[in-house]
């Protein structure tokens, strides 16, 4: 349908009191979904067309295809940095016959997908989220950045896709990990917990800097959980990542630094560190404690569904006395195969070839 075609079909449908567009004929009972935002849709049923739009995709969409029905049932995404197709086509070899609206697509030309349902990260509300719901197009937000409301965002995808079951064995999963190393740490003592720095390396119009994330972001969680102390939390950074300079990074002098770099060269941008004179001073170069953060597609620091890989690696590097029965490449494997059902010849192949940073 064409940008006037869905005009005058809006028109008409106002004047004719219509407040459905094609595609969300009932389905069946209607059913009510409160998302973790407190934003509350109603459905003719479960969806059978769905669409994903707006920033941060990637982690709508892994979180979304944790549930098998995806494959069938998404019929719509957005392609941006980070891309969908770094991942998905190895768990959804039909992806590329989808509708792949533009980057930052506007509600005219997601609606043109005549989805039932369009799932949105939830900073997106004010400026997707409200102008889809206009148009009669129903709407969820996922918002995914810490493990307590991750485990809630699994619950709502599992109304979404009528499979409460599905949502409970994947909540298990990450909540039995969580434990393990929750349980594993547990008697550390404040005074033991090393020093931990978190970098984001970019190198965006050939300017190089690191960043600290917001003290409330999940990455602040996993050092915590960790058993690790964030020295960044002394900035009481907020909003996004904030840059930090050499001078900084020099006072805080770490017990240890992670480097992470989302485009997948952290481990080029530790081997350049390692050589640096500058850096060479410092105590975590000095001691052997400067990392590569874990990566496969994407960066496993993100709130994308393997920051539960992250969080086990990251406590293996804090404390590897302590986690030592913590298998990180075993993990990967029951990763995929558990939560996208994949092979192990697909993850043979696939996956564990692209692993980077300071793995095993």
């Amino acid at each position: 349908m064409k940008k006037g075609l869905l005009i005058a079909f809006l028109v008409l449908a106002i004047v004719s009191g219509c407040s459905v567009l094609p595609g969300l004929s009932p389905t069946g009972e209607s059913i009510e979904i409160t998302d973790t935002t407190g934003h509350v849709v109603i459905l003719d049923g479960v969806p059978e067309r769905i669409a994903i739009a707006g920033r941060a995709t990637i982690m709508v969409q892994d979180a979304v295809y944790l549930f098998d029905d995806a494959i069938q049932k998404v019929i719509a995404l957005e392609n941006r940095k980070q891309s969908a197709f770094s991942f998905l086509p190895v768990v959804d070899q039909g992806i590329y016959d989808k509708e792949m609206f533009e980057m930052n697509a506007g509600p005219e030309q997601i609606a043109v997908a005549q989805s039932d349902l369009v799932i949105l990260k939830s900073f997106m509300a004010e400026k997707l989220g409200e102008p889809l719901e206009q148009l009669s197009i129903p709407v969820i937000y996922l918002n995914l950045e810490t493990p307590e409301v991750f485990y809630q965002d699994i619950v709502v995808l599992g109304q979404v896709f009528g499979k409460p079951d599905r949502a409970e064995e994947i909540n298990n999963f990450y909540q039995d990990r969580v434990t393990r190393v929750e349980e594993l740490v547990s008697g550390v003592e404040p005074d033991q917990m090393p020093e931990v720095l978190i970098l984001e390396y970019s190198d965006s119009g050939g300017e190089i800097a690191f960043s600290v994330p917001p003290v409330s972001w999940l990455q602040t969680s996993m050092v915590e959980i960790s058993a690790g102390s964030p020295v960044w939390k002394s900035l009481e950074v907020s909003g996004g990542w904030t840059i930090v300079n050499l001078e900084q990074i020099a006072a805080w002098d770490p017990d240890q630094i992670y480097i992470i770099d989302y485009s997948g060269n952290a481990s080029t941008v530790k081997a350049e560190l390692l050589n640096n004179p500058i850096w060479s001073n410092l105590r975590a170069v000095k001691n052997d404690q400067l990392f590569a953060f874990g990566f496969d597609f994407y960066s496993w620091d993100q709130p994308d569904t393997r920051w539960i890989l992250g969080l086990q690696w990251l406590a293996t590097k804090i404390h590897p006395e302590l986690t030592a029965e913590i298998d990180i490449m075993e993990e990967v494997k029951l990763f995929y195969s558990e939560l996208y059902n994949l092979e192990p010849g697909v993850i043979e192949a696939e996956i564990l070839p692209i692993l980077t940073g300071d793995l095993p």
